[in-house]
C-alpha cells in the first residue's frame, strides 16, 4: 500500500484552510481522476465555497508540473487529492445560567497531485477530443448553410428555395452528420455563391416590381376626389369668382 506522502506525481499543498475537511472532500470527489482541464471546468461552475480553494491548489499543481518537471499540461490528470484535518480553533459562546457553549472552527490541509496520463488513456482522450471538435465543426457548417438557405426568415427561405428550384438547383443540405466536416472547401464556396446569386435575383425582382408600380402611378392629372369626400379645393392660380362646383354640374349634364 502506497503511503499518502509517497504517491508519485507533482503535488501542491495548501495548509490551514479555514474550511471543514468534510466540505472540502465533497468537492475533491468531483475532480479525482479527471483531466486537468475537465477538473478546472467542474470547479469553475461549482457552487461550493471549497471549489475556489481547490481550484487554486489545482492550478498550482499544474504549474509545478510544467515548470519544475517539464510535463505537458495537456497530458496531466488528477491522480490523487485529499484533505487532512488541521488545527481546530476553539471558541466559546455565552449561554444561560453562566454557562459557555463550545464552538469548534475546523481547518484542513488540501493536497492535489497531478500525473501524466497513461499512453492508452491519453490516446483515447485525444481521439474523443478530436471527435467532439469534428462534430462541433459539422454543426457550425450545417447551421451556417441552413441560415444562408433560409435567408434568416421563413418567408425569405421559401422565396430562395423557389428561385433555386426554378433554376434547376437543389436546396442546401440541412443535415448535421459528422460527414460534413470532411467536405471540400470548394463545395462550401459554391453553396455560398448560389445563395448570393439567389439573393441578387430577389433584389432585382423587387426593384423591377417597385419601378413598375411607379410607372403605373405617373398620369399627368391627379385623380379628382370622390363626390362624398367634401368640397373641391380651387386650383392654384384660378380666379376667385369661378365657382368650384363646375365639375359637378358638368357631370350632371353628361348624365342627362
Amino acid at each position: 500500500m502506497i503511503k499518502t506522502n509517497e504517491r508519485p506525481g507533482t503535488r501542491a499543498l495548501a495548509r490551514h484552510i479555514r474550511i471543514s475537511p468534510y466540505k472540502v472532500r465533497e468537492v475533491l470527489d468531483l475532480v479525482r481522476g479527471q483531466h486537468v482541464q475537465r477538473a478546472a471546468e467542474i470547479l469553475r461552475f461549482s457552487e461550493r465555497d471549497a471549489a475556489f480553494v481547490v481550484g487554486k491548489v489545482l492550478a498550482s499543481a499544474v504549474a509545478n508540473a510544467e515548470h519544475n518537471d517539464g510535463l505537458d499540461p495537456e497530458e496531466l490528470y488528477v491522480s490523487a487529492c485529499y484533505a487532512d484535518e488541521g488545527v481546530t480553533i476553539k471558541r466559546f459562546r455565552p449561554r444561560a445560567r453562566g454557562r459557555a457553549g463550545r464552538i469548534r472552527k475546523r481547518t484542513c490541509h488540501v493536497t492535489v497531485i497531478v500525473s501524466r496520463m497513461p499512453d492508452e488513456e491519453l490516446r483515447r482522450y485525444r481521439t474523443k477530443q478530436a471527435a467532439e471538435q469534428a462534430a462541433r465543426r459539422a454543426r457550425r457548417v450545417a447551421g451556417g448553410r441552413a441560415g444562408g438557405a433560409t435567408g434568416g426568415t421563413d418567408a425569405g427561405g421559401g422565396r430562395s428555395r423557389r428561385l433555386r428550384r426554378n433554376r434547376g438547383g437543389k436546396d442546401a443540405p440541412a443535415a448535421s452528420t459528422p460527414g460534413l466536416a470532411a467536405e471540400d472547401e470548394d463545395t462550401q464556396i459554391e453553396a455560398v455563391e448560389d445563395v448570393a446569386a439567389g439573393a441578387e435575383e430577389m433584389v432585382a425582382m423587387e426593384e423591377s416590381s417597385a419601378s413598375g408600380d411607379e410607372v403605373a402611378g405617373e398620369p399627368g392629372a391627379e385623380a379628382s376626389p370622390a363626390a362624398g369626400d367634401g368640397p373641391v379645393e380651387p386650383a392654384e392660380g384660378a380666379p376667385e369668382d369661378v365657382p368650384t362646383d363646375g365639375a359637378d354640374r358638368a357631370d350632371d349634364e353628361g348624365q342627362a
